[in-house]
């Protein structure tokens, strides 16, 4: 009895051990935007607003691109929880071969956009500003693409922390060179808003020189430094990679979407509910970071054990990755509850948006437990290389379910902004149910 108990504290450990450098990874992202939108906004409204639009945009690119890539994390995570390190650097070595091209392709796509820019309902001030800041982080995309085969590949060798110290390191460079570029510190020239998109590219070329040091200098990649087999690109290995990858990337678009249609729904109530929208939708983005940082460690240990055949313990590491979603999320919707009028006074002093903010709030508190469970399983699966059917799951419930949800319960039975939320609400119970009967399936057909 005391040997079961101590193997299901492991699987609670290692998942928390995996997650917290992804978690802490993210917080560091979320302090960049931070930081990006305190400079810029120094600047001015007009060039605050220019960053938003050319942010937004870029925004469901990159999310596409990031999903795409990790596909490499299941494949690389199977090979070597089987024990066929050989294998794993194979994938590598092919990843090299093949994302690169995909992140030039992804570039040209995104830069062509900008020729939409004047018809997409803008000042002409916003379109000049936005087009130099946009091409600049579209040009970023080539040496993020090469870290991010880094990251995987180590995440799936079940390491975390690489990514995590280059990470917070290059965030820093992005906020130092933030402030010289933007400003005109140290004898540069004040590039305003493009100076930020020039720091941004800045600190996107140094993670993958950075991760490179890693791998020649460290003990983990040594199998890798020593392998010396030439490796051939098959269409076979083309089409398992995007096969993975595209529905992850597609699963990100149709989150990204989901809730930018919610924030327009929004919009066309009024302004102070479109602020109250975004105080609701910022909280619970550092809620939803430590989640995925836990679907990642889920993902990787699932893809391991997949690896060995070993259906007991991808159970153990799921069950493990719920129970701590739960209890974190319960803790959560007490927090979003009991200070539902306290926490949006941080943001704003109007009376009207703080009450608005406070009733979206309980609905996000409620929403959470569905996003935690859905976010967890959605990790089990990728682990499982699962990805086409949880993407139609997630297709059905946002756009056929929670949106007209949202857009009945505002509009037609007035419920107010409200309503949105609710929708979301619906959407995820929806997507989390159906999530974990496809695992559950999965797991009887092992």
């Amino acid at each position: 009895m005391n040997s079961i108990g101590q193997k299901s504290y492991s699987h609670y450990k290692t998942n928390l051990f995996l997650a917290f450098p992804v978690v802490l990874s993210q917080a560091g992202q979320i302090i960049v935007v931070f930081a990006d939108n305190l400079m810029v906004g120094h600047l001015g409204a007009t060039q605050l607003a220019a960053a938003a639009f050319a942010n937004s945009i870029f925004l469901v690119g990159l999310v596409f691109g990031i999903g795409v890539s990790m596909a490499i994390t299941p494949i690389i995570g199977a090979a070597y929880g089987g024990g066929k390190r050989n294998k794993s650097i194979r994938w590598l070595k092919k990843s090299f071969k093949i994302y690169p091209y995909f992140s030039i392709i992804q570039s040209i796509c995104m830069a062509l956009i900008v020729l939409l820019f004047p018809y997409l309902g803008q000042s002409e001030e916003i379109v000049r500003l936005s087009i130099p800041y946009y091409l600049i982080l579209v040009a970023s995309i080539f040496p993020f693409q090469y870290f991010l085969i880094f990251k995987q590949y180590a995440e799936g060798l079940g390491n975390t922390k690489i990514a995590m110290f280059i990470t917070i390191f290059s965030n820093l460079v992005n906020i130092g060179f933030n402030y010289i570029l933007i400003y005109g510190k140290f004898g540069f020239p004040a590039l305003g808003l493009t100076g930020a998109g020039i720091a941004t590219l800045i600190s996107r070329v140094i993670m993958p020189f950075l991760f490179y040091i890693a791998y020649k200098k460290m003990k983990l990649f040594e199998p890798e430094r020593y392998f010396k087999e030439k490796v051939t690109i098959t269409v076979k290995s083309i089409k398992r990679l995007f096969n993975t990858g595209i529905p992850i990337g597609a699963q990100s678009i149709v989150e990204v979407l989901t809730f930018s249609l919610g924030s327009i729904m929004m919009g066309w109530i009024g302004e102070k509910e479109l602020a109250a929208q975004q105080i609701a939708l910022s909280l619970t983005s550092f809620t939803f970071m430590a989640v995925s940082g836990l679907a990642a460690a889920t993902t990787i240990k699932v893809s391991q054990y997949n690896g060995m055949n070993d259906k007991k313990n991808i159970v153990n590491t799921v069950k493990a990755s719920l129970v701590l979603v739960i209890f974190f999320m319960v803790g959560s919707v007490t927090a979003f509850i009991s200070l539902r009028y306290q926490i949006p006074k941080w943001f704003v002093p109007d009376p009207e948006v703080i009450q608005i903010t406070a009733s979206l709030m309980v609905i996000a508190g409620l929403f959470q437990i569905f996003d935690g469970l859905q976010v967890i399983t959605l990790g089990a699966l990728r682990g499982l290389e699962d990805v086409k059917k949880p993407m139609i799951f997630l297709i059905i419930a946002y756009f056929p379910i929670a949106l007209p949800i949202s857009y009945l319960m505002t509009f037609t039975f007035n419920i107010g902004p409200q309503g949105i939320w609710i929708g979301y609400l619906v959407g995820l119970t929806s997507v989390a149910t159906l999530l974990l009967l496809r695992f559950r399936w999965k797991m009887k057909q092992l």
